[in-house]
């Protein structure tokens, strides 16, 4: 699953690639603790272990991609 956000005063947004296992209900419920207040910071694994924090104060928008994605370039 693929999540994008877009960050206030950055010209680019930021792109995540989550395990296969995600659950995008989880992960909704991440970003909407973040945008109301309740975490100072969204906090995201990503598909290689590695960990993305990104200030909530500074969150413009969120994109959670579709389930399973869809491959890109020639299959």
């Amino acid at each position: 699953m693929d999540v994008r956000i877009g960050v206030t005063h950055h010209p680019r947004e930021i792109g995540v690639k989550l395990p296969d296992d995600a659950d995008r209900s989880t992960v909704k419920a991440q970003i909407e603790a973040a945008l109301s207040g309740e975490s100072a910071t969204l906090w995201l694994t990503d598909d290689k272990g590695g960990e993305i924090g990104i200030p909530a104060s500074k969150i413009a928008f969120a994109e959670i991609g579709p389930e399973g994605g869809s491959p890109i370039g020639f299959g």
